[in-house]
């Protein structure tokens, strides 16, 4: 497979492209890689959850009770209370999984190689800006939905809109924090599809540089994109708790922990 991208050359395409039509609904490569990515993902999960309720523990059920175990510590520790930590963390941790294991399978060297007309059959699913975007735009309206549940409607809108008049710094703040908002989207999305993007064409160069060779070269650069994947699934699951832990945070003036991440006294109170 890999002889095969070295002598087929390097195919770069910024976008996902379309292979067929389902009636009106565009079928991309990349959506075609992104349900058998689905696909493992509930097979993983699901087998998890069936090997633990057996009481018969399997290497993978180990794993992802492992790593589960890990990132909902991390969701404690950073919003702070308990209660909320288990509503704010499948969402978060799901957003882990789908991504670290799309990232993966979008290294694979039969992506790329194998073509439909011309076009790559496969393509990652977090490789499609449209994905990424889509990713970040869930995070950032659930940052907005569990802020009004925290602070009521009037009380999340003051986040943003204050009076000049009476508080000019507040009101220049406000505008800064729905500035912050929209940046906060843009980085969530860009950041990884940047790096995905910028991975599959690193070992895509790599195959075609190196020729039949490339069995070899590329082994080593595979390994640190499985490396990088993981990076970036943590900092997307991180970002996205931070997100909603400020969401949910107060800010009032006089109180100088408003803008700590994790505000535990505060969030007990407005969730009660």
């Amino acid at each position: 497979m890999m002889q095969l991208l070295a002598s087929t050359g390097p195919h770069i395409e910024i976008k996902a492209e379309t292979l067929f039509h389902a009636g009106p609904v565009p079928v991309t490569n990349s959506l075609l890689l992104g349900v058998l990515g689905y696909a493992i993902v509930l097979w993983i999960l699901f087998s998890a959850v069936r090997a633990i309720k057996s009481n018969q523990p399997t290497i993978i059920s180990r794993l992802v009770m492992m790593v589960f175990e890990m990132l909902y510590s991390t969701v404690e520790q950073v919003v702070g209370n308990k209660d909320i930590a288990r509503r704010v963390a499948p969402l978060a941790i799901s957003l882990f999984f789908v991504i670290i294991v799309n990232y993966w399978l979008g290294i694979l060297p039969f992506v790329g190689p194998i073509t439909w007309d011309g076009v790559p059959l496969f393509r990652g699913l977090v490789a499609d800006m449209n994905v990424t975007f889509a990713f970040a735009i869930i995070s950032m309206v659930m940052v907005q939905i569990y802020a009004l549940k925290t602070h009521g409607f009037f009380g999340n809108t003051g986040r943003y809109l204050r009076n000049p008049i009476k508080d000019p710094a507040g009101a220049f703040e406000g505008i800064l924090e729905l500035i912050a908002e929209f940046s906060r989207l843009l980085a969530l999305s860009l950041r990884l599809f940047g790096n995905v993007f910028a991975g599959e064409v690193l070992l895509v160069v790599v195959g075609y540089m190196t020729a039949y060779f490339a069995p070899v070269a590329m082994l080593p650069f595979m390994v640190f994109e499985l490396f990088i994947g993981s990076i970036q699934a943590y900092v997307f699951f991180m970002l996205t708790v931070v997100f909603i832990a400020l969401g949910m945070a107060s800010h009032d003036a006089h109180d100088s922990s408003d803008h700590s991440p994790a505000a535990p006294k505060k969030l007990a109170t407005n969730d009660a």
